[in-house]
């Protein structure tokens, strides 16, 4: 384009406005993980606090008949009937989960924001991450876990635009005369 309105733009300064916006996108995207990790914990307290109930539930009846949790469950198997040890398979689970989100509950709360995220990513409970995701509500992050995600998504998201770019426009560089 040509005339007085023409603004040239140089390869380097497209490639460093693309690296900047994407930047900028995986910033906003990463600035979301600690608010992510806010709401998984809410549903996390809930789902332990609704799991604690039922296995209190159980733990009375079996002490009310003076049994053990697990030879209560070994009653339902001693039945016979399939429906009785299916159920008993069924609260088994029941009890594995509350145990382990209650383990999960514990670590989640002494942890800092950080770790609290960073576990979340690889220790999170996936069902329960699949029902905070489909209920998530971004947030803006005024936070300082919030920020410092945001840094990172930015710095991350713009040095690996910025070397794809490069990498990619390499064989169509002009070569300068000598």
């Amino acid at each position: 384009m040509t005339g007085p309105l023409a603004i040239p733009i140089s390869d380097r300064m497209m490639i460093r406005t693309l690296a900047l916006f994407f930047g900028l996108l995986s910033a906003g995207s990463l600035s979301q993980l600690p608010e992510f990790a806010q709401q998984y914990g809410q549903r996390l307290g809930g789902a332990v606090d609704e799991l604690a109930t039922i296995a209190a539930d159980f733990d009375a009846s079996a002490d009310r008949a003076g049994l053990s949790r697990d030879e209560a469950l070994e009653q339902y198997s001693a039945e016979g009937n399939g429906f009785l040890i299916d159920r008993g398979r069924d609260m088994g689970r029941t009890l594995a989960r509350y145990e382990k989100l209650s383990a999960q509950q514990r670590a989640f709360e002494t942890a800092d924001p950080i770790e609290r995220s960073l576990t979340l990513v690889t220790n999170g409970d996936v069902e329960l991450a699949n029902e905070t995701l489909s209920a998530f509500r971004p947030a803006v992050p005024v936070t300082a876990e919030g920020f410092l995600f945001a840094g990172a998504g930015f710095l991350a998201g713009f040095v690996a635009l910025f070397a794809l770019l490069k990498l990619i426009a390499l064989p169509f560089r002009r070569r300068r005369p000598v």
